[in-house]
């Protein structure tokens, strides 16, 4: 079995860059894109950044067995890793990389036991966070409050990670990332 890299972190944690700068490296490692039944936002294309699924479609998938994770992570909007992401990322020889929520780590990293690396992205603070998401002005504070409310529950399930990372200074986030992954595939 290939090793698998797992990245959680609440909203706004910088984890989307961190993982964008491993994947520019380099490095063997294939992206795993995640289905969601959300809107796309801002320039996000079906197929690149996500799949975008309908409620239905989601739920219909789901009875299929199609997804090797899903949650439901505010009412009716669904996000999962599809089975066939692990196929397609193999064919490619490369190792896997994850972009999941906590429970989807969690759940995933229980799948996949030794074989898989989990990497939670810290926060700084759960204030910070909140500045970092009205700073992207992609959401409405109503959205931005629910966002910051699931991240404090979220940092509390940062020790059932294998590794912390705490993104208080980008380019020390970024280069114990790269050590991180690079150690754990056996590079260098």
């Amino acid at each position: 079995m290939n090793k698998i890299l797992i990245f959680s972190a609440p909203s706004g944690s910088g984890k989307s860059t961190i993982i964008n700068y491993l994947l520019k490296q380099g490095l063997p490692l294939g992206f795993s894109i995640s289905a969601t039944s959300r809107a796309p936002r801002g320039e996000e294309k079906h197929g690149v950044e996500y799949y975008f699924l309908s409620a239905d479609e989601f739920r219909a998938r789901i009875e299929k067995g199609d997804f090797i994770e899903h949650e439901e992570v505010y009412a009716g909007c669904f996000y999962g890793t599809l089975r066939s992401e692990i196929d397609r990322v193999a064919a490619e020889g490369k190792t896997i990389v994850f972009d999941v929520d906590v429970k989807g780590g969690e759940n995933i990293k229980r799948q996949f036991g030794d074989n898989a690396l989990s990497i939670f992205i810290m926060p700084p603070s759960v204030e910070e966070l909140r500045k970092r998401l009205i700073g992207r002005a992609t959401d409405s504070m109503e959205k931005i409050e629910q966002r910051v409310a699931k991240a404090a529950e979220e940092i509390t399930h940062a020790p059932n990670f294998d590794r912390v990372i705490i993104n208080d200074d980008l380019d020390k986030a970024l280069a114990e990332a790269y050590s991180t992954v690079t150690n754990f595939l056996g590079i260098e």
